[in-house]
């Protein structure tokens, strides 16, 4: 497998259609001069093969391959269906345990500290259900903004476990301390608080949280925290040591770009203990964290791929993909704010936000107003989002860039919501 390289990322976008002028010199370096740079990121956005019907701004479901990737999938089932049981049984664990390592080097872990899963809610449910340090009568906390089916498998540890359910509704507008203190006052009030969940990056509103500081907060407590990181690997940091939290469930086929059906468990060495092995698993190794998981035969080809996600993701490199992100979100939530008759919910400090931002007309707080809002957009404007609810202040509308998202595509979404704002 050739690897592939920054500049080679570009020249073969250009070479696929974003236009005939190669580019001079070494690419720059990630920032916001680079975030801007149409020329190079059209490079970038031809490397994907996007419908054009209508103009994509949800991109949070999952995150599409870019066609080398698409392309190495394809060979790898090829080869996987080809060789058949053969591979299966005597190379494919060599090829995964390789491809291990690489995902772990990514996170900044062991090879030895995580497993791999179908998908976030697969890991995290995993890492909830098997979480063996609670007792009846102990606390674990949720959030407003967590995601539903992490929301319902904590609520199961009340049934099944005897723990009490806190949950707690997040301040909005944002700030990064007000986030803090929401937790710190939590954390202060409910002094049997064992466990809590905590979403690095919202999937309803977008909104990122000072993870490290929170974590330190719950540490120094006795809490342990499960991360739910599925919408920030691969577009905000994600050094997992750098995060503090011992227990992670992440996805790779959102803004790593890997096929779908790839995601990640994370347990800290020393914690492997403290989550049991699936349904009581029995293994002659029981600190082997992947027994704490069992998919049954996987999709080998989409573990296969993703190593080459990896080498696209990385040779665009992960600040100026996250430069990137912030920036065409930017284009869209900044012109907006003060816009009479619509209430942007995305943060204007950008340590606060992601490549997911929402927004809602205002007044209009309702599941049936927003998903309305968003039928409007679709079939009025042409514009793709979807409506999120869940959210304490009400649901919303949420809009998500993508690296192939270009400009003239988010200016749409502006003029949309301008006219219906203003209406």
């Amino acid at each position: 497998m050739t690897k592939l390289t920054r500049r080679g990322v570009v020249a073969a976008g250009l070479a696929l259609g974003a236009g005939s002028k190669a580019l001079a010199g070494p690419v720059p370096a990630g920032g916001i001069v680079m975030a801007a740079d149409e020329t190079y990121w059209a490079g970038i956005a031809a490397q994907y093969d996007v419908a054009s019907d209508v103009i994509q701004l949800e991109n949070g479901n999952w995150g599409i391959m870019a066609r080398p990737v698409l392309a190495a999938y394809e060979r790898h089932q090829a080869m996987v269906n080809r060789r058949n049981s053969y591979y299966s049984r005597r190379e494919y664990g060599g090829d995964l345990a390789r491809i291990r390592a690489r995902v772990a080097a990514n996170l900044g872990v062991e090879p030895e500290e995580i497993a791999f899963t179908r998908g976030a809610t697969e890991a995290l449910q995993a890492l909830i259900g098997g979480y063996n340090r609670l007792k009846p009568g102990d606390q674990v906390l949720i959030a407003d903004l967590d995601y539903d089916s992490m929301q319902s498998a904590m609520a199961w540890l009340r049934d099944r476990r005897g723990a009490e359910l806190v949950r707690i509704n997040l301040p909005e507008p944002a700030t990064r301390q007000g986030l803090i203190d929401a937790y710190a006052a939590a954390l202060d009030a409910n002094p049997k608080l064992r466990l809590m969940l905590l979403t690095q990056v919202s999937h309803r509103n977008g909104l990122q949280l000072p993870v490290a500081q929170i974590t330190a907060l719950a540490r120094a407590r006795g809490v342990d925290v499960i991360l739910d990181s599925a919408h920030a690997w691969g577009q905000v940091a994600t050094k997992l040591p750098e995060l503090g939290a011992d227990f992670v469930g992440l996805n790779g086929h959102k803004w790593i770009g890997a096929p779908i059906g790839v995601g990640v468990l994370y347990i800290a060495k020393p914690r492997i203990p403290d989550i049991d092995p699936f349904m009581g698993i029995d293994d002659h190794h029981p600190e082997d964290v992947r027994l704490r998981v069992h998919t049954g035969t996987s999709n080998m080809a989409a573990y296969l791929a993703m190593e080459d996600a990896l080498d696209f993701h990385e040779a665009i490199g992960a600040p100026a993909k996250a430069a990137r992100l912030t920036h065409l979100r930017r284009l869209w939530t900044e012109p907006l704010r003060g816009v009479q008759g619509l209430q942007v919910l995305t943060p204007e400090d950008d340590r606060l936000g992601s490549a997911l931002g929402a927004f809602r007309l205002r007044g209009q707080t309702t599941p049936a107003q927003n998903n309305e809002l968003a039928r409007l957009l679709l079939e009025r404007f042409g514009v793709f989002t979807v409506a999120r609810h869940g959210l304490a202040s009400g649901s919303c509308v949420r809009a998500t860039v993508s690296l192939f998202t270009r400009q003239a595509e988010v200016e749409r979404l502006v003029q949309a919501l301008q006219t219906l704002g203003r209406a």
